[in-house]
């Protein structure tokens, strides 16, 4: 099944890098609307599961940091040489957090925002404009994040029109960063209805917005590495720098807030395994 979905993947964007991009791009974009539009259906998430959901996506994106971007980075792309692939992962680290210096800082509100007269009575519409502020803030801070996200993507699809064998890689990678997106998308639409949010509006732009960050992004990170591409290793870098970084300093601390670490810590090795399984079934 794995290497028959690779084998697809293959038959659609051959060795074209923009189509991987494209292609790429639009499956994350699509499971985060997946994610958000579960707000349509789970109502009233617990804080426990969110936590234990979020604890599950930094999973992944730890092993998939390492698996699909720094150890192919220095492995492969430069050689064994893993200066160019760290030099990226500073990089990537130093971006976002400038980033977040420069953005308000806004971690995983997720239950904090809640009204108890609105969100939790299954009220929409009525506005709590300290609480929007919390929101747009959270989903600036999120687009920030999906920077990293679309370009690993990409540059994996690049690397993967310079070398066919790596095709596997980029298509795990995809998967991975797809599968992280769910709760991401989640946890983005419950943050706004606990706002005074419509959620079936913001449902929608939630996956427009992913969309509009990560689908670019993705296109950007394939064309850039194939068109000049001893910055592969660099590129690799500083995706997974970045996406460290996000878990580190946003995800593992939020979810460790509400007394759920335990859950938290649990998924996040449950996601690592799925990841690894990923990596090693499509690699």
């Amino acid at each position: 099944m794995q290497a028959g979905l690779v084998e697809l993947i293959r038959g659609v964007v051959g060795s074209d890098p923009l189509l991987g991009g494209v292609v790429g791009g639009l499956v994350i974009a699509a499971m985060n609307l997946f994610g958000a539009s579960l707000i349509l259906v789970w109502r009233d998430p617990t804080e426990r599961a969110l936590d234990g959901a979020l604890g599950f996506a930094a999973g992944v994106m730890l092993a998939a940091a390492f698996t699909s971007l720094i150890i192919p980075g220095i492995e492969i792309y430069s050689g064994g040489n893993p200066v160019p692939t760290l030099v990226g992962v500073a990089l990537g680290a130093l971006f976002l957090d400038r980033s977040d210096a420069i953005v308000p800082h806004a971690h995983y509100l997720l239950t904090g925002s809640r009204r108890p007269d609105a969100a939790r009575s299954g009220e929409e519409g009525s506005i709590d404009t300290d609480a929007l502020t919390g929101v747009v803030l959270f989903i600036f801070a999120i687009t920030l994040h999906n920077v990293p996200e679309g370009l690993a993507v990409g540059v994996a699809f690049g690397a993967a029109a310079a070398d066919p064998a790596a095709l596997g890689g980029a298509v795990g990678l995809m998967l991975a960063i797809g599968i992280q997106n769910i709760p991401e998308g989640l946890a983005v639409s419950v943050a706004a209805v606990n706002a005074g949010l419509d959620r079936r509006a913001y449902a929608v732009l939630s996956g427009l917005r992913s969309g509009l960050v990560e689908l670019p992004l993705a296109i950007l990170g394939a064309v850039a590495v194939v068109a000049v591409e001893p910055l592969l290793p660099y590129a690799m870098g500083f995706a997974a720098g970045a996406m460290l970084f996000v878990i580190s300093d946003e995800i593992v601390p939020e979810t460790h807030t509400r007394g759920n670490e335990r859950l938290a810590t649990l998924g996040l090795m449950a996601g690592a395994i799925v990841m690894l399984y990923l990596d090693v079934s499509l690699g």
